[in-house]
């Protein structure tokens, strides 16, 4: 892959579960070679289902037409808020490669024990829409890989290309950067609320 060569990745910070909280999205534009190109933030709530929209936001007010593949630090944002990978592709016109990091069993069960009646099935749906998780091992880690716009054995190459140590690097930054934006607003809002 040219060391130049754009992903950008998509990863959240947020604190506790309050309902309808906001859970601050924070992306990061990676070139293959880790350079920091670019950043931009954004936030859904904590609880909803405006995460999907939430990402094209970000993804529309970058405007970068150089970046190559959307990255996102996993499938249940801001409390099982899940994005639509197959609508995140459709918007960007790019290869969409969600990543997380540790086995599971899935979430089902964690929905069905969060949420109850028209909220569990519509998040069940979704999430029960989201492709098949595989995977992949980058240095002998394991990580697993659901992806769209792309096919699988590219996408895991991809995710190797992108990740020197342990998680893929438009996500770690992207995490470091979404965690200092989430501390500045608490501090602004904790100092707002001092003034009051």
């Amino acid at each position: 892959m040219k060391p130049g060569r754009r992903a950008l990745g998509i990863a959240e910070s947020y604190r506790g579960t309050d309902d309808g909280a906001s859970s601050t999205l924070g992306g990061a534009v990676v070139r293959a070679n880790r350079v920091v190109d670019d950043f931009v933030f954004g936030s859904c709530t904590v609880g909803g289902s405006d995460a999907t929209d939430a990402i094209i936001d970000c993804w529309r007010r970058l405007d970068r037409p150089d970046v190559r593949y959307v990255f996102l630090a996993g499938v249940a944002l801001a409390w099982y808020n899940i994005p639509d990978l197959d609508v995140l592709h459709e918007a960007t016109d790019r290869p969409v490669v969600a990543v997380t990091f540790e086995d599971s069993e899935g979430l089902s069960e964690a929905i069905e024990d969060a949420f109850e009646g028209a909220e569990r099935e519509r998040r069940l749906d979704s999430y029960l829409a989201l492709p098949e998780r595989r995977r992949v091992t980058v240095d002998g880690r394991d990580l697993f890989v659901r992806s769209v716009g792309i096919e699988a054995a590219e996408a895991d190459s991809i995710v190797a290309a992108y990740t020197p140590e342990r998680r893929p690097e438009p996500l770690r930054v992207a995490k470091r950067a979404a965690r200092r934006v989430d501390a500045f607003r608490e501090r602004t809002e904790d100092d707002e609320f001092r003034r009051d």
